[in-house]
C-alpha cells in the first residue's frame, strides 16, 4: 500500500490532477472518491472524464447512479455515484465488476458499499483545508502502487 498527499488549491489544480489521473488509468482500475458533500469528488471525476473523452459537460450520476463513456484510450470509463444506494446488494445491478473487466471506474461515495473493494484501486480522500483549498490523500492498492508516483505534482 502506497500513500501520497497532494494540495489542490483551486479548481485548476484539481483539473491538472485529473489529467494526470486520467493518464495513469488502465483497464481494471477503480478510483474510489471519498469526501463530504462539496469536497470536490464530482469536480475531479469530471476532469478525468474530460481528459479521457473530451466530454466537457459530463452530468453527475447522482440520480442515474452510473454514466459510461468510451475513453479515447480505447476502454470503457464508468462514473458511478453510490450516494443513493439503498443496499450494497444493488451493486450487482450496476455492473461495476463487469465494467472493470473492460474498463476503469470512478466511484463517488464508495463508503455506501464498504464490502466492495477491487484489488487494483486508488482511494482518494478529498478534504477542505484551513485556507479554503482542498487536499487529496491518495492510498494505492495493487497495480496502483507502482503508478502512484505518476500522480505527484
Amino acid at each position: 500500500m502506497g500513500r501520497l498527499t497532494l494540495p489542490l488549491r483551486d479548481t485548476a489544480a484539481a483539473a491538472r490532477f485529473g489529467v494526470r489521473l486520467a493518464a495513469a488509468l488502465r483497464v481494471g482500475d477503480a478510483v474510489l472518491l471519498f469526501g463530504d458533500l462539496g469536497a470536490g469528488k464530482t469536480t475531479l471525476a469530471r476532469a478525468v472524464i474530460e481528459a479521457l473523452t473530451g466530454e466537457t459537460d459530463a452530468p453527475s450520476p447522482t440520480f442515474t447512479l452510473v454514466q459510461s463513456y468510451e475513453a479515447d484510450a480505447g476502454f470503457l470509463l464508468l462514473h458511478a455515484d453510490l450516494y443513493r444506494l439503498a443496499d450494497e446488494g444493488e451493486l450487482d445491478e450496476l455492473g461495476l465488476d463487469e465494467a472493470l473487466d473492460h474498463g476503469a471506474a470512478l466511484i463517488e461515495w464508495p463508503d455506501r458499499a464498504p464490502g466492495w473493494r477491487p484489488p487494483d484501486r486508488l482511494e482518494i480522500q478529498l478534504d477542505e483545508t484551513e485556507d479554503g483549498g482542498r487536499r487529496a490523500r491518495l492510498t494505492a492498492f495493487g497495480a496502483w502502487e507502482d503508478r502512484l508516483g505518476q500522480l505527484s505534482n
